[in-house]
């Protein structure tokens, strides 16, 4: 039977990224694009989650699955999806807003429908990467997440809203199993990347994965860390946090910073691994930038919900996965580069 998908939030930047993979994957799928705005063909859906009313369109369309792109924070959608049977995925959500939406799928009853959270650090890979590494999370002691982001890429517009409105807020990594409040762009170290990039000073960075690996993969020290493909900017970001520069600004303001997008370039990080006895490192690196990979990520959770073989229940994207086969199709992309220590 073909499949009906959906993308809310298809019109904006990795919402389009995703579509084109699909479509280029898996021809059968029949792809809806939703949006507040109407569109040029029976495909474009009007879906406002703010809404509920134009939620019928998803079940007059007899839709399967559901990719969200775009910002729920009222968890409209994940309820409807749960009380309607229809498979979800987010991609979309910041730690605080993922551990509401979580707790909330976990609260209501008889989850028949595949219910898959997948916002972490680009499309939620992390966590495989890791468990191809080193499968017995008992052994690791440390896991750090260290990110290369650069102005010149590509960018949508809900990372950096998220920084603009939380850049003065603290937010918990683990230590130890003990959380720690930190906040962004303090506490800096170096760190020497792959791929060319070298040495640079790194600073804290709130992503999901903070709280997934130390919570749900009981992983007792975690830590995140970006630079920017600048130096200069990378070191201006520390002074204003260190100043308290951003506690004067407008959101407006900051929102203006954060927002930057050039025409294209890479994207990459590295994860550090460390047991008793050894360090690994994986190294990923997208050569065209942070939406090409979130995308391929989240194409790779999709195919994987309308297989047989995942059964109804709430579920982290790397959950539902063989981590060997989450690193084959990463290792098998013609823009990707990655690499793992022996």
């Amino acid at each position: 039977m073909r499949k009906n998908i959906l993308v809310i939030g298809g019109t904006g930047l990795v919402g389009k990224v995703i579509l084109r993979i699909l479509e280029a994957r898996n021809p059968d799928f029949n792809l809806f694009i939703g949006s507040r705005q109407s569109g040029k063909n029976a495909n474009n859906l009007v879906i406002d989650v703010t809404n509920s009313k134009t939620f019928d369109a998803i079940t007059d369309n007899k839709i399967d699955l559901i990719v969200l792109c775009t910002k729920d924070s009222n968890n409209e959608i994940l309820q409807f999806a749960i009380k309607n049977k229809v498979d979800y995925i987010d991609i979309t959500k910041p730690t605080p807003e993922l551990t509401i939406a979580y707790d909330l799928a976990r609260t209501m009853l008889n989850v028949q429908s595949r219910i898959v959270f997948s916002s972490g650090w680009m499309g939620g890979i992390v966590p495989s990467l890791i468990d191809f590494a080193e499968s017995d999370k008992t052994k690791i002691q440390e896991t750090g997440i260290y990110i290369y982001y650069s102005v010149k890429d590509l960018a949508g517009k809900s990372s950096a809203n998220f920084l603009a409105e939380n850049v003065c807020k603290p937010f918990l990594t683990y230590k130890n199993d003990k959380p720690l409040k930190v906040k962004h762009f303090l506490d800096s170290e170096r760190f020497n990347f792959s791929f060319g990039i070298g040495d640079r000073q790194v600073y804290n960075l709130d992503v999901p994965d903070l709280f997934v690996l130390n919570q749900i993969e009981k992983i007792p020290t975690v830590s995140v860390k970006m630079t920017y493909n600048s130096k200069f900017i990378t070191r201006l970001m520390g002074y204003f946090q260190s100043l308290k520069i951003f506690n004067i600004m407008l959101l407006r303001e900051r929102q203006l910073l954060f927002g930057s997008s050039g025409n294209g370039d890479q994207t990459a990080f590295e994860v550090i691994i460390k047991t008793q006895n050894t360090t690994r490192r994986i190294s990923l690196q997208s050569l065209k930038g942070q939406a090409e990979l979130t995308a391929f990520s989240t194409v790779l959770h999709i195919e994987k919900m309308l297989s047989e073989s995942l059964s109804g229940g709430v579920y982290f994207s790397h959950q539902i996965h063989s981590s060997k086969e989450v690193y084959e199709a990463l290792n098998s992309y013609s823009t990707f580069n990655l690499k793992m220590d022996k």
